[in-house]
């Protein structure tokens, strides 16, 4: 096999090399992956280098109240909660009616579509949705009624969350003009939702029913890439559950169009993403796949859940690592995921 820099040559030279155009790019990923077992705390450092850094200032603004509606089992609120800069992060709030004065809380991320709404339990006008719930399932109103309190944040770039010129333009999301932005000052998209999504998890103090020592992230897709870096750096987080993302780069990203939000420079050099996930350990991780995803194929998805099953044996945690892959595309189950994080906080 020829290396990397001899390919290269040769195609400057115009040397018939027969050397394909997916021969240079496994070439290039051999050479720049580094799948070398760093140490944890090494790793975790490096990824909130590549992320990039927010600040969140102290300010005056505190949550705000904006909706609340009653149903038979809980209750569903939406708060404006202040971020960085001037931004506000729309949130629903969903709290089981139970004489609890301290729930276990999840965090629960939605990932591409119209926002927050679509695991709620409404339609994109703002209307309740009794029809077929659609790939996320509503999965916020799933953990709710097992009786957890879940803060579902307006990831940014979604929904309510996006540019002017992009709502004005239909556009489905704002992930072009933020990525582009942040990555030309070199910090990242993923890096601003994992901030806003730690940001939140400073927030919760300020509900007096929130057991601060019991919480958990759900994501799916988009929403799981958002949980997994989070949990990744943030040690607060007890149990996490992702859903329609755990793969590989390689097998995901790098193999089919993704959208711009998944990239971020340089991180191939310091491991693959089983290796980013792998920092969830020792703490519980639950990863849920469809069998015909499409966008984060099956076969690499069982790669990176049997070198996250590996990690864990090793260190006699078997009971903290869980899987289900499910029969379904690309798309939230929730068939095992929803009762193991309940029981798990």
């Amino acid at each position: 096999m020829l290396s990397l820099l001899e390919g290269i040559k040769a195609i400057e030279a115009g040397e018939d090399m027969s050397i394909r155009l997916d021969n240079f790019m496994d070439l290039y990923y051999q050479q720049e992956v580094n799948v070398m077992k760093r140490d944890q705390m090494e790793l975790r450092k490096k990824l909130q280098q590549l992320l990039g850094t927010f600040s969140f200032p102290q300010t005056d603004k505190k949550q705000s109240r904006i909706e609340v509606k009653e149903f038979a089992s809980y209750k569903r609120e939406r708060y404006l909660i202040p971020s960085l800069r001037g931004l506000m992060i729309p949130t629903y709030v969903l709290t089981p009616k139970s004489n609890n004065k301290a729930f276990e809380t999840v965090i629960a991320l939605h990932g591409h579509g119209y926002g927050s709404k679509e695991i709620v339990g409404l339609r994109e006008d703002g209307t309740e949705n009794t029809g077929e719930p659609g790939i996320h399932q509503h999965f916020a109103v799933e953990l709710v009624k097992r009786g957890m309190k879940v803060f579902a944040p307006e990831v940014i770039g979604f929904g309510e969350r996006r540019h002017s010129k992009d709502l004005a333009n239909n556009m489905a999301n704002s992930c072009y003009s933020l990525a582009t932005l942040l990555l030309m000052s070199g910090k990242t998209l993923a890096g601003l939702r994992v901030a806003e999504t730690r940001h939140l998890l400073d927030q919760l103090k300020e509900f007096s029913d929130v057991d601060c020592d019991r919480i958990g992230l759900m994501g799916f897709s988009g929403g799981a890439l958002v949980a997994a870096y989070a949990s990744a750096l943030d040690r607060r987080v007890k149990a996490t559950v992702l859903t329609g993302f755990t793969n590989t780069f390689k097998g995901s990203i790098l193999h089919t169009n993704h959208c711009i939000d998944n990239y971020v420079p340089g991180i191939l050099r310091y491991g693959e993403l089983p290796d980013y996930i792998s920092l969830i350990c020792p703490r519980a991780l639950f990863v849920e796949s469809g069998l015909r995803d499409p966008i984060f194929p099956f076969e690499t998805t069982k790669k990176a859940i049997e070198e996250l099953k590996e990690i864990y044996d090793r260190l006699d945690l078997k009971e903290q690592f869980m899987f289900d892959l499910f029969d379904g595309g690309h798309e939230v189950s929730g068939r095992s995921a929803y009762d193991w994080l309940t029981s798990n906080l």
